[in-house]
């Protein structure tokens, strides 16, 4: 796989890839630490211990063995197999600005379809049934859902002809930004005010995550903060530190297996 990505000369996949794991990693680890030491909220019992991490850990392994396997190659053929009708000089700079403009918003449709299109939301209630956040949170997802939103992302690359390079920086900036707002970090209240103004922050996604299922059902942004104020989905719920999270009639997380197989089983 040495293909070199357009707009950027000389990057070769592999470099671009490696590029986003080491900032993504470090990203994750100064969020894991950061939070420890000054927490918004109080860490419940059943969160404390190691079995909830292993759920979200493994949840993420099993991720990170298909990324590689299935993920990258189909986007990578995708990139491959465009419509082709973007001009060779709209790379880079100001379009990889647009490119990433557009990406976030059709992730935040993407999202908002996961919670109205019920075969979309078997697999993605997985990451709901979590029932506290931290930066762990912002990796446990289905392996399902992993695959769905692969073959939309294959979609939208070769209908909109976007540069796979512009696909991975904003791959990288989605799991930069889904560490921040899943991150049980107390922020001080005058910056993350600031900053929920322009980006998701902590205040806004715990909201996302309230175990009242019309705050699930709203707050579907990722990067910037703006599309659920357009769309009207923007929740009027203020986080507090004793917001419930999980599902709505919901009382506990599974284990491992009960979550994978979860989106499998027949539902009344």
């Amino acid at each position: 796989m040495q293909a070199h990505c357009r707009g950027y000369t000389g990057l070769t996949i592999e470099t671009l890839l490696a590029y986003k794991t080491l900032a993504v990693g470090v990203w994750i680890a100064l969020f894991l630490l950061a939070e420890r030491l000054r927490p918004m909220a109080v860490v419940p019992a059943e969160a404390k211990g190691l079995a909830r991490l292993g759920r979200n850990g493994g949840l993420w392994l099993l991720n990170a063995v298909l990324s590689p396997l299935l993920v990258i190659p189909v986007s990578l053929w995708a990139s491959q197999h465009t419509l082709g009708w973007r001009m060779p000089e709209w790379q880079g700079g100001w379009f990889l600005l647009l490119d990433l403009l557009l990406l976030d918003f059709l992730i935040y449709w993407w999202h908002r379809a996961n919670h109205e299109l019920p075969l979309l939301w078997r697999f993605h209630e997985v990451h709901h049934l979590d029932r506290f956040l931290d930066a762990s949170s912002a990796l446990r997802f289905h392996f399902g859902e992993v695959l769905l939103s692969a073959g939309f992302r294959a979609l939208v690359i070769i209908l909109l002809d976007i540069p796979l390079a512009s696909v991975l920086v904003f791959e990288a900036l989605v799991l930069m930004a889904s560490v921040f707002h899943h991150s049980n970090l107390r922020l001080p209240a005058g910056l993350e005010k600031f900053l929920a103004r322009l980006v998701v922050t902590p205040s806004i996604h715990w909201v996302h995550h309230h175990a009242v299922r019309r705050n699930t059902d709203s707050n579907y942004a990722t990067i910037l903060s703006l599309w659920d104020r357009l769309f009207g989905s923007r929740s009027a719920t203020r986080r507090t530190p004793d917001l419930p999270i999980g599902l709505e009639g919901v009382g506990r997380d599974d284990d491992i297996r009960a979550l994978l197989m979860r989106p499998f089983r027949t539902r009344p």
